[in-house]
């Protein structure tokens, strides 16, 4: 029979399962991980922020965007790598509480997001007239000022819900923090916390759902009744890569909250999902738009051009 602890007690994340002779190893792809996420995020950060050309509004969202997966990695990876290297998996309570508010805030930004730049390209394909009216800086503002203040809005009541509960067990079933598995270790009712969480799951990823597919279907239209084939081209090319990204991101949220509702799904299935919100999203999202965005790979690879040859000159 359970019996109350205190929040203040160490909780423990599930085993990372190395054996010695792999513990370096690990280590070491951890960090070069988490450097080569960084990296990649940064360089598309100085990028935009010192070519005056990419002042736009879709790359002011990217910014948001980036922003948000480098705080994500951060909180997870240099978490990771210590606790690799020492073999410790014990975290405390707020820190355990913290870190789940910083993914939940994150993941839940990002889409938000992703929302919001899928809006800003059916501006300016399907009403380009329109375009500097209704996405001018002031509005701009308004939009991310709204998607953060939702954002956050949701998460802290989420996390107040949660903080509010005692705890009867201390072993996290998970590789990092999140509202599901620390919802497990709660000794009381958690129907509340359950439905505020299903609610949320649909709220944002129904409305981000539904706003992208609109939005998308409005610019395909307009992109095939288009009689100029390289600006339909541009256009097939940057909305491509921005839906790429907003599927990866929904659907890896999506199925990894609900492998957490289902007691048959595979521990070790349910936690690889649960890594892979953390990891593939603040990898993959400044490689594509990097590489598939014609304007911002051009602006990468002349940063990239002066930084290598600068010293020389």
């Amino acid at each position: 029979m359970s019996t109350n602890v205190s929040s203040a007690a160490l909780l423990t994340l599930e085993s990372l399962g190395l054996s010695h002779a792999n513990i370096y190893p690990a280590f070491l792809f951890g960090t070069l991980m988490y450097l080569l996420i960084m990296c990649c995020n940064l360089l598309v950060l100085f990028t935009i922020a010192v070519s005056s050309k990419l002042h736009k509004p879709m790359f002011i969202l990217l910014l948001n965007l980036l922003i948000a997966d480098m705080v994500e990695a951060t909180a997870f990876f240099p978490h990771l790598v210590f606790s690799i290297v020492t073999q410790n998996r014990l975290i405390s309570h707020p820190a355990c509480v913290t870190q789940a508010f910083v993914f939940h805030v994150c993941g839940t930004g990002n889409l938000l997001i992703l929302s919001a730049m899928s809006y800003d390209r059916y501006i300016a394909i399907c009403c380009p007239l329109r375009y500097n009216t209704v996405m001018s800086p002031c509005n701009l503002i308004r939009i991310i000022l709204s998607v953060w203040l939702v954002d956050f809005s949701l998460i802290v009541t989420l996390i107040s819900l949660l903080a509010q509960f005692k705890l009867c067990r201390l072993n996290i079933v998970d590789l990092n923090c999140n509202n599901p598995s620390l919802m497990k270790l709660a000794c009381e009712d958690t129907r509340v916390n359950n439905y505020y969480g299903l609610f949320t799951i649909i709220f944002v990823q129904g409305t981000s759902l539904i706003l992208t597919l609109y939005t998308y279907a409005q610019i395909l239209c307009t992109c095939l009744m288009n009689k100029q084939p390289v600006a339909r081209l541009k256009a097939i090319q940057t909305c491509g890569t921005h839906l790429l990204v907003f599927l990866i991101l929904q659907i890896n949220i999506m199925v990894s909250l609900i492998a957490h509702r289902f007691e048959s799904v595979s521990p070790s299935m349910r936690r690889a999902l649960s890594v892979s919100v953390l990891v593939f999203p603040p990898f993959l999202d400044p490689i594509i738009y990097g590489l598939k965005i014609t304007e911002l790979r051009q602006s990468v690879i002349r940063v990239l051009k002066r930084t290598v040859c600068s010293p020389m000159v």
